[in-house]
């Protein structure tokens, strides 16, 4: 990654385990996606409800060349999920619109050869 990588905790404490697992995420997209420049996530606990439990959000921000992919993990059914898994759920998806994203390109870098040839 061509710049630094960005964490930031809203109303959740920081903590070394979670810096620690996402840095690790964020290694993994950037060696499966080596295009990747940019990365920011966003940690944060919303709303307290004693009823419904805790409820996180995990927000990324990828940044890569000419495209930018945005994914947020925000389900109303993961209330009670521990933060662990809000941060696997959300890089899996991010992981997922990667991967798309360079098939997507793929798909076009194709065609665009196809049509030089013909």
């Amino acid at each position: 990654m061509q710049l630094p990588l960005e964490i930031d905790y809203r109303n959740v404490p920081s903590s070394v385990p979670i810096d620690v697992l996402i840095r690790t995420r964020v290694a993994k997209l950037s060696r499966c996606h080596p295009r990747l420049i940019g990365c920011h996530v966003i940690v944060e606990k919303p709303h307290q409800h004693r009823q419904h439990g805790n409820a996180y959000q995990v927000h990324i921000r990828l940044v890569v060349p000419g495209s930018v992919v945005a994914v947020s993990h925000d389900r109303p059914d993961a209330a009670g999920q521990d933060l662990y898994a809000s941060i696997r759920d959300a890089f899996d998806a991010a992981e997922r619109q990667l991967s798309r994203l360079n098939h997507r390109i793929h798909r076009l870098s194709q065609a665009h050869e196809l049509e030089g040839t013909a």
